[in-house]
């Protein structure tokens, strides 16, 4: 039986130093045996890997859009129902003269409502569409398919989004119409309590009329309010909170609108990159069909060749 080098070296060291015999031999491991840290993935590199398939531009639409519509619903809500009380208290005694505009009111409420749930919902779904377009998703679940259905829906979000944007717009315009209204309402004050016409009696003549914005009949009495009384509306609660309310919810409907164009613009480019993998898709399904007929060819002309000999 021949020994390999290394059991012949062992040998003649024990030869060598008989003390040693004792003592049992552990070969040490090679790299080849030890298991490599890379080789199977920890919790470190699936979190990079999870990472890498979050579609940060849509996570970052969404965040906006959810912050501008909660500022726009819930302190637009609450300055309406301000508004109300200031009409209510000070402007229009009479109920049946500002019904209506309670009425609208209301209904506007009810709207705040349907607003906040349906982009509630309509953000979710955005997001979950940004996922499942993203390249880094794409990579983690596989090979990528895409279809007509696919590129139709992506689509039609792309339509959708741009009709809400423009509508959006639209409400970014009109929330800005009660900060002017209210901005109006707080100059006058600021005029009245300026040392040039404080104290003096041209305060009464300063007033501010509400009928003339045509939120209220121009029968309704009082109407409208001066001097004095002007300024003790301008510091009633009802009042302060109503006007930066107004503000907070005119700039998330800003917001929003921001949000929609983001959304637009992602929308946008990954429908043009399923139009792209649907086309490099359909290429690769005629490449492989063309190799495989040649392979085909191939191998019916190995079996004639073998058959001839």
């Amino acid at each position: 039986m021949v020994n390999s080098r290394a059991e012949m070296e062992i040998g003649r060291y024990h030869w060598m130093y008989p003390g040693s015999k004792n003592h049992q031999y552990h070969p040490v491991p090679t790299l080849g045996d030890r298991a490599s840290p890379l080789s199977s993935p920890g919790c470190f590199e699936c979190c990079i890997k999870c990472l890498g398939g979050v579609p940060y531009a849509s996570l970052v639409a969404t965040i906006l859009c959810f912050s501008g519509v909660a500022l726009f619903c819930g302190c637009g809500h609450v300055a309406l129902a301000g508004t109300v009380a200031i009409l209510e208290q000070h402007f229009s005694t009479n109920t049946s003269d500002h019904a209506l505009l309670s009425e609208v009111i209301q209904l506007m409420q009810y709207v705040i409502y349907g607003i906040a749930s349906f982009f509630f919902l309509y953000g979710i779904i955005l997001l979950a569409e940004g996922f499942y377009t993203t390249s880094a998703v794409k990579e983690l679940h596989g090979e990528f398919k895409t279809t007509a259905c696919g590129r139709c829906i992506s689509g039609m979000f792309v339509f959708l989004t741009y009709v809400l944007g423009v509508a959006w717009l639209g409400v970014f315009g009109f929330s800005a119409v009660p900060v002017f209204m209210f901005y109006n309402i707080w100059s006058t004050c600021e005029v009245i309590k300026s040392p040039q016409t404080n104290g003096t009696a041209a305060v009464e003549q300063i007033c501010v009329d509400i009928r003339q914005y045509g939120i209220i009949p121009w029968n309704a009495f009082p109407g409208k309010m001066c001097g004095s009384a002007l300024e003790n509306i301008c510091n009633t609660n009802e009042f302060y909170m109503s006007y930066h309310l107004f503000i907070v919810a005119c700039a998330g409907a800003g917001a929003t609108v921001v949000a929609l164009i983001h959304f637009l613009m992602i929308l946008s480019s990954n429908w043009a990159y399923l139009k792209d993998a649907s086309k490099m898709q359909a290429y690769q399904d005629i490449k492989a069909k063309e190799e495989q007929e040649l392979q085909d060819i191939q191998s019916r002309s190995k079996e004639q060749l073998n058959s001839y000999t």
